[in-house]
């Protein structure tokens, strides 16, 4: 009997403790909670409050985005592969590439070229600009060894400064970053002054569209960029194909023609370079295909190249980036509160886009900077096959774009 009490009285006193310590262990878990949110509600303000203050440098900025401790090298340089200080972009401008591991394979191609572009004539030294790439992953999610590889694959195609890993960037930051400069899915490239003060919050666009041309990268460069712009081939086809370009100094018509249809391209190239031949014009026709190019766009470009119906661009890098440049010149106007109502550039923007996403075909035609003409593809197709009937005497009294 006394074994028995002795048992019970154990047993109780052990559930009393599970009890007990599950009850702490709960309150203990909700104290740490509380602290890591007071934390993290801290850090966010901090970060705002410091962006709204002035600073004799970029320092105190670069250090709260990136990593504010001395203990480890925070960037790898691409050009060496060596890990280094933040002190290397100490009174620099510094563009801020901003992403997801998904950024695509296309988009680190082409802002590669820039910088290369940018970097042929200045050594680091005498640079005008940085780019640090900030990787940003959800805190929440496991690391894997496929993120890992991912990101490693990236970091390596990277010739600017890369932030050494992920795990660096607070979660205050990352949360700063979608709060404050709207940031998604979609790749942006902010602009930080030598003062760490933010000029443009996101000159993506611009890059896209002009290249190293929008230095500073300023919401005030971009405004002045757009003044000096018009409606023109030279906009929509400016760094893509040298070609294109010198055929605009022979003073040839060029022609750029996209979709998927075979078919329509076989009859609209026969068509119109039958025209040219009977007009007695030099003509240049370039295929672009379609925006987010797939295999059919692949195939299409064989059989062009194969059957010798015009020009192509071989790497669909290219077309992918003549899409982008175009969606970039919408997404900038909207960026500077323009709209399609009195904005002639966003109207024939917003008709480029029009045409890709419709089935079919479709051209435009230009000579020089001042003449354009674009239809989708079965007005032009009919518009050439009727050449000899119907608008031909018009030509030589009026010329061939107006006719």
């Amino acid at each position: 009997m006394v074994s028995t009490t002795e048992a019970w009285e154990l047993s109780s006193l052990a559930h009393k403790l599970r009890n007990m310590h599950t009850h702490l262990s709960s309150l203990l878990e909700n104290c740490h909670k509380y602290i890591h949110d007071k934390k993290y509600l801290e850090a966010l303000h901090n970060l705002k409050t410091l962006f709204e203050m002035s600073h004799i440098d970029n320092m105190r900025i670069l250090r709260a985005l990136i990593y504010p401790k001395d203990d480890l090298l925070p960037l790898v340089d691409g050009a060496t592969k060596t890990r280094v200080n933040l002190e290397v972009l100490r009174r620099k401008m510094v563009l801020l590439l901003i992403s997801d591991l998904d950024i695509s394979q296309e988009e680190v191609i082409i802002l590669e070229q820039l910088y290369s572009e940018a970097r042929q004539h200045q050594t680091r030294h005498e640079s005008q600009y940085e780019v640090v790439w900030l990787p940003i992953v959800d805190p929440n999610m496991p690391w894997t060894d496929n993120k890992q590889k991912q990101f490693q694959s990236l970091q390596s195609a990277m010739p600017w400064y890369t932030v050494y890993h992920p795990s660096l960037i607070d979660r205050a930051v990352i949360q700063f970053i979608k709060e404050e400069w709207q940031f998604g899915k979609k790749p942006i490239l902010v602009v930080l002054d030598p003062h760490g003060k933010v000029v443009c919050p996101n000159a993506l666009h611009m890059m896209w569209i002009w290249g190293s041309l929008a230095y500073p990268f300023s919401t005030a460069r971009e405004e002045a960029l757009w003044r000096e712009e018009t409606w023109r081939l030279e906009l929509l086809v400016d760094g893509l194909d040298p070609v294109i370009l010198n055929w605009m100094a022979e003073g040839r018509y060029i022609c750029l023609y996209g979709g998927e249809d075979m078919d329509w391209i076989r009859k609209f190239t026969a068509a119109t370079n039958a025209v040219a031949k009977t007009a007695g014009i030099p003509l240049g026709m370039v295929y672009v295909g379609k925006s987010n190019p797939k295999d059919r766009v692949r195939r299409n470009n064989d059989t062009i190249a194969s059957e010798n119906l015009s020009h192509i661009w071989q790497d669909l890098t290219s077309i992918w980036y003549f899409w982008v440049r175009l969606e970039s010149m919408w997404y900038s106007k909207v960026q500077l509160g323009r709209n399609a109502e009195t904005d002639h550039v966003m109207q024939e923007i917003m008709r480029m886009l029009t045409y890709d996403s419709s089935e079919g075909g479709w051209a435009v035609f230009a000579r020089g900077s001042a003449e354009m003409a674009s239809a989708k593809g079965a007005i032009f197709l009919t518009c050439m096959q009727e050449y000899n009937t119907v608008w031909k005497d018009q030509v030589e009294p009026k010329g061939f774009m107006p006719a």
